[in-house]
């Protein structure tokens, strides 16, 4: 089972309150640099959890900063903490780097709020459908699709975990018709849809092609929300050699309209699990 409060959050929680310290310090990037005779690069990447940050480094950062006593041992605890390493780690390559982050992010969210309009959402594939997915790309090593497609399954245990995100999931209408993987493997997909559909958090609708333009015409996107005031949201789009992490006020509060315009849109949940279930029927 996959745990929870993963190294990625922790370091995104750590990098937040470096640089809330930093502020009620009254010192600025560079003047922080200058006293360290670091970079003010190296700053940056560190308050924007781009980069994970050595417990040493964090001393100093606090030693400037003048914090001592309980709040300065809280955040040493969090610096070690946020170097070790995150579940995904046992599955090697088999999880690009850009990736991990996203995987540390979705193992702690508590909300869940999903656009998809190519394929069915990672966490809710059947093994064989993903496997089909994968096999779309030119990999060659039949050992590196095993490993993806039995990370993509422990990834989907988070659905069905005791502390289960609430998910809620729009898929284009072109998505339960695309066949990937054949007749079969696109049925049984379809079936195991309409079934996790009925999970108490899982809340799915399907944009119908009748509803014309939408406000996410540009592409898929996925907006992550954390049980912890101080680890904002994260609007996560997925590229072909990468990701971009979106975490701006205006950028979260774009995407979750956005979402909401999509929510209304949709066919209501029980008329879209009737659609998936009328698609799978006649599948032949």
């Amino acid at each position: 089972m996959i745990a929870r409060s993963t190294p990625t959050v922790k370091r995104r929680r750590l990098a937040s309150e470096l640089r809330r310290q930093r502020e009620l310090s009254g010192l600025t990037l560079d003047e922080v640099a200058e006293r360290l005779e670091w970079s003010n690069a190296k700053i940056s990447r560190i308050e924007n959890a781009r980069v994970g940050v050595l417990p040493r480094d964090v001393k100093y950062l606090l030693n400037v900063y003048g914090v001592e006593g309980e709040a300065r041992e809280v955040l040493l605890g969090l610096a070690r903490e946020a170097r070790q390493k995150g579940w995904w780690h046992s599955y090697g390559e088999a999880i690009p780097a850009w990736f991990e982050v996203y995987v540390g992010l979705e193992s702690d969210a508590v909300t869940m709020d999903a656009y998809e309009s190519e394929h069915v959402p990672g966490l809710l594939q059947t093994a064989n459908y993903a496997r089909a997915i994968f096999h779309a790309f030119p990999l060659d090593d039949e050992a590196e699709v095993d490993k993806r497609v039995k990370l993509r399954m422990a990834r989907t245990e988070r659905l069905t975990a005791p502390d289960a995100p609430k998910f809620w999931a729009v898929l284009n209408e072109a998505v339960i018709h695309r066949r990937i993987g054949g007749a079969q493997t696109m049925r049984a997909q379809l079936v195991h849809l309409r079934d996790m559909a009925k999970l108490s958090n899982i809340t799915l609708q399907v944009l119908p092609f009748e509803a014309g333009a939408h406000p996410a015409m540009s592409g898929a996107f996925t907006i992550l929300g954390f049980p912890e005031p101080s680890d904002p949201k994260v609007v996560f789009m997925e590229e072909q050699t990468g990701g971009l992490y979106l975490e701006k006020r205006h950028e979260i509060e774009r995407y979750t309209l956005a979402f909401d315009h999509l929510r209304a849109a949709a066919l209501r949940p029980s008329d879209s699990q009737a659609l998936i279930a009328q698609v799978a029927d006649n599948m032949t």
